[in-house]
């Protein structure tokens, strides 16, 4: 097998909305994924998915009122093993990317673990938080969740109620204005 140029890896920006804060006893429900090629981050694939809950019991309230959950809106979804299969080949080879690594990706570590699915990203992450402090530390932006962000952009920011997608598109809004020369 080629090994594939760090700086030629595709991006996947991932976004997802679960059922609380602790990934061992809360779970995904929602995934929005925006593959990119580098270096244009022009979009080359996407993944748009509501995840079936087994114990929608132990979801916390808070969490539930920001991803707008009702039980109506997920008779389609679908198991997590079908979702992360999905999610698996559309990242194979790409670079991890999230505006909270340390929020999302230990929900899909989790995840692969739980369901015996494999990826096979590449080990190193993007974190854009990092990206906006780095390049935005002597801006006066306060802080660098993706609401100032795209408030110092000015991209309109997320609804009130959080979609795993919308999140996905404007953390690759973010990314491509932090990359600008």
């Amino acid at each position: 097998m080629t090994e594939i140029n760090f700086f030629q890896r595709p991006i996947a920006i991932t976004d997802l909305e679960m059922t609380g804060l602790d990934p061992h006893s809360h779970e995904i429900i929602e995934i929005g994924l925006i593959v990119v090629r580098q270096p244009d981050l022009k979009i080359i694939d996407t993944l748009d998915i509501k995840v079936r809950p087994e114990h929608i019991e132990t979801a916390t309230p808070e969490a539930l009122k920001v991803n707008g959950y009702r039980a109506e809106d997920w008779t389609e979804a679908i198991p997590l093993s079908g979702a992360l299969e999905l999610y698996a080949q559309k990242t194979a080879g790409a670079i991890f990317c999230a505006q909270t690594i340390n929020n999302d990706w230990p929900f899909l570590a989790e995840g692969f673990y739980k369901t015996g699915v494999r990826h096979s990203m590449d080990y190193h992450m993007i974190d854009i938080p990092s990206i906006a402090w780095i390049k935005l530390r002597f801006a006066d932006i306060g802080k660098v969740r993706l609401s100032a962000l795209c408030k110092y952009f000015d991209i309109v920011p997320e609804p009130e109620i959080h979609r795993a997608m919308n999140g996905a598109k404007l953390g690759h809004e973010v990314l491509k204005k932090l990359i600008e020369p």
